[in-house]
């Protein structure tokens, strides 16, 4: 109970700790744009901290890691439980984990959706500017003298155009 208090004050506003019941919980290492983040989900058996937690790391977030991976980081986190036997852990996991992402990931390969799209814009041939012709946009008279009548000689919309009238 008190360690779920503390988890609670401790990671109060922060977007990578979710809290999925009072005895399971998940934690985003690394920003969400980062394709060396990875999510760990951490479950309390009824007899913890006499017992290891339960750690998972099969969400869907982590679909882009690879197993070995995966199972290398589940083992590095296991040797953490068994120094920490005993005590309150989850909080010392979770910090263990952001401090060593990047030994997790090391051996992570980074493909990203930009790598793609960009290997596949070097596949298409580049059409040279000169070649492509920009249409200017046709204005019918109407069009222009309302255009004049809202624009100033230098063609530039007046002062406050934009501004709300407040109505008492």
């Amino acid at each position: 109970q008190m360690e779920l208090e503390a988890l609670r004050s401790i990671y109060e506003g922060d977007v990578c700790f979710r809290e999925l019941s009072p005895v399971s919980f998940q934690y985003r290492i690394g920003e969400s744009g980062d394709p060396k983040a990875f999510l760990i989900e951490v479950s309390w058996p009824e007899t913890y901290p006499q017992t290891a937690p339960v750690i998972s790391m099969d969400a869907f977030f982590n679909n882009t890691i690879s197993s070995a991976i995966k199972q290398s980081i589940l083992d590095k986190l296991m040797v953490e439980v068994e120094a920490n036997l005993g005590t309150a852990m989850t909080y010392t996991l979770f910090e263990y984990a952001k401090d060593n992402k990047e030994v997790f990931m090391e051996n992570q390969p980074v493909n990203t959706v930009t790598s793609v799209s960009n290997s596949i814009a070097i596949g298409t041939p580049d059409v040279p500017a000169s070649k492509k012709k920009d249409k200017k946009e046709q204005l019918s008279k109407t069009q222009k003298r309302k255009l004049a009548d809202k624009t100033d000689n230098k063609g530039e919309l007046p002062r406050g155009w934009n501004w709300v009238d407040v109505i008492k």
